[in-house]
């Protein structure tokens, strides 16, 4: 057995094999490429989880893009109202496939104390989340706490097939 159960088998010539789709996931796990998305108080402890203090590089995820086209993580951070919707969806639609989406604090989870007409009452109601981090504003450890937990999602999952946009599955053929 190889690195944390991925199976590794030696021949005669001096070949190492092993199993495309687990080197492919493990690939993934450990290079996380986030965007983040913030909007309120909650980007402020995404900095302090970039920060030397508790350096999210320790998890593969410290190469922070400001373009959808170079990163698969969208880190949602602060209050969404439904005139900025549209705008996180269509972000959402150009990212990389495979794409993963944290959801940080009570405003992108839930609306937070924010019930009116304005707010959206949690992102997940535009695009889908995989994780969700509670707080108000959550602690940055709660941040790599995310972090883990996605990386243990990504390590378990099949190989994905990529995601087709609503407009195409929409559109009869």
């Amino acid at each position: 057995m190889g690195v944390k159960g991925i199976p590794v088998t030696k021949h005669e010539t001096g070949l190492i094999t092993t199993r495309l789709d687990e080197v492919i996931r493990w690939g993934r796990k450990n290079s996380l490429w986030p965007l983040p998305f913030g909007t309120a108080c909650c980007a402020i402890e995404f900095m302090g989880a970039v920060s030397s203090v508790f350096d999210i590089s320790r998890f593969g995820a410290e190469l922070v893009r400001f373009s959808p086209r170079q990163s698969d993580l969208l880190l949602v951070a602060g209050t969404i109202n439904y005139k900025l919707g549209p705008v996180l969806k269509r972000i959402y639609d150009q990212m990389c496939e495979p794409r993963y989406v944290i959801s940080m604090g009570a405003c992108a989870c839930s609306g937070g104390f924010y019930d009116n007409y304005a707010t959206i009452q949690g992102i997940d109601q535009i695009i889908p989340v995989d994780v969700f981090i509670p707080g108000c504003p959550p602690r940055p450890d709660a941040v790599l706490d995310a972090v883990v937990k996605l990386q243990e999602m990504i390590d378990k999952e099949p190989q994905r097939r990529p995601r087709q946009p609503e407009r195409e599955r929409e559109r009869p053929r």
